[in-house]
């Protein structure tokens, strides 16, 4: 069950048992990595919660933390639902790349369809911090290149339990 605290005419946090919560085990891997989590189609909020189970099963990271969600406006295309959105902390052993194809195939096994940009979509997965590094390629900006003009990145990151300036000092 959700607890649902109105931000504005146009927000709104949720929170339960999972968003936020961190997990008392220590990060077992090299890199710490800053998930965004977004999607606007079907049950969403549900879609989250078993997104972080499948995340706790995977060999290749370990779940640290998520922050709240956050339900906010579409941008881009306006013509569709609004959006869901929050952030979950990672280690992994792997290099941005090679996650970054790994969340690609969640995506699809979450139903992600691409049809066209800022398409309505189950789950969209997007790297916003990978530790402290910087890369700009054509498949992958990281920091994310708009993070800091996006509430429903900017209020998850806000309600981590632990200060993320360690993995990404502005």
């Amino acid at each position: 069950m959700f607890v649902a605290r109105f931000i504005d005419e146009q927000h709104i946090i949720y929170a339960n048992r999972t968003f936020p919560t961190k997990k008392a085990s220590v990060a077992r891997f090299r890199h710490r990595v800053i998930l965004g989590v977004g999607g606007n189609v079907g049950d969403t909020r549900r879609r989250m919660e078993h997104l972080w189970i499948y995340l706790n099963r995977l060999p290749q990271m370990n779940t640290i933390q998520s922050g709240v969600i956050l339900k906010n406006p579409p941008f881009g295309n306006l013509e569709q639902a609004y959006f869901y959105n929050t952030i979950i902390e990672i280690s992994t052993s792997l290099q941005p790349r090679a996650l970054l194809r790994l969340l690609w195939r969640i995506e699809k096994r979450f139903g992600r369809v691409r049809s066209f940009l800022n398409a309505p979509r189950t789950l969209d997965l997007d790297m916003i911090f990978f530790d402290n590094r910087s890369m700009n390629t054509q498949e992958l900006t990281v920091p994310h290149s708009s993070w800091r003009e996006r509430q429903s990145v900017l209020v998850p990151l806000r309600s981590l339990k632990r200060n993320v300036q360690k993995i990404r000092r502005q």
